[in-house]
């Protein structure tokens, strides 16, 4: 697999472009390509250039581009609703996510979040998990970049997601699988309703949250007798919805 470098800016469709300072640091002193090695640019809008690199002093270059309209993004539109976890666990969920095809990420302060996060520290955090997504955007091959949000409060999040299927990970919810399948058999097959998955923090959402989850009309599921570690289960119920309704 060639080499996938994320550009920011407007790629041209021909052509050649110089890739930016942290690029061609990765590509020659990380990677350690070498002249005439194939690479592959994205700027985050769908497609890719497919090129080769060309060094001309401590400055690299994409040269002999080809532009293809190549898309690697799920026919469903799913949107992974995370209560903030503490440590590293928000970038491996937010970096998987990604890899299993995820539209988006709306980061969710909960009562019981260990992590706590406002101003500039909110800010700066929001900043680095853009950088993750385009970390595993490069790695697994998507060309549209996923977005995430600014933290949010769970009831912010559920007055502004209305028109859109939400499903709540609770203990001694219905059976995950089944539901997909039922949401599946109720949908349009051209166009499939957003699905927003909604994930307590370490210590579970409290019983206020879940009943206000349920009000709100999200409906509560589950991995039958098993309750899994908030880093585990977002991304196991993403894995369930793409094999059962998705392109996994």
């Amino acid at each position: 697999m060639s080499a996938r470098f994320y550009f920011p800016g407007e790629l041209p469709h021909q052509g050649e472009v110089e890739l930016g300072s942290a690029a061609a640091h990765h590509a020659l002193k990380v990677l350690r390509l070498a002249p005439g090695d194939p690479l592959v640019l994205f700027d985050g809008s769908g497609g890719e250039l497919r090129a080769r690199l060309d060094i001309r002093g401590r400055a690299a270059f994409a040269v002999d581009g080809l532009w293809q309209a190549l898309s690697r993004e799920s026919a469903l539109n799913i949107v992974l609703v995370q209560a903030l976890a503490s440590g590293d666990k928000m970038d491996w969920v937010i970096q998987k996510a990604v890899e299993l095809g995820a539209a988006g990420v709306i980061p969710v302060q909960a009562g019981r979040s260990v992590l706590k996060l406002g101003g500039e520290r909110a800010d700066k955090r929001i900043l680095h998990w853009q950088q993750v997504i385009v970390a595993a955007c490069e790695q697994c091959g998507r060309n549209r970049l996923p977005f995430v949000t600014p933290i949010t409060t769970l009831t912010a999040y559920l007055d502004a997601a209305r028109e859109v299927q939400r499903l709540i990970l609770a203990p001694g919810g219905e059976r995950l699988a089944s539901v997909i399948a039922a949401l599946q058999a109720e949908s349009a097959p051209s166009a499939p309703l957003p699905l927003h998955l909604l994930v307590g923090p370490e210590g579970g959402w409290s019983e206020g949250e879940l009943a206000q989850a349920v009000r709100a009309g999200c409906r509560p599921v589950g991995f039958g007798p098993r309750i899994l570690r908030t880093e585990t289960a977002g991304l196991a119920a993403l894995a369930v919805v793409q094999a059962g309704w998705g392109d996994c």
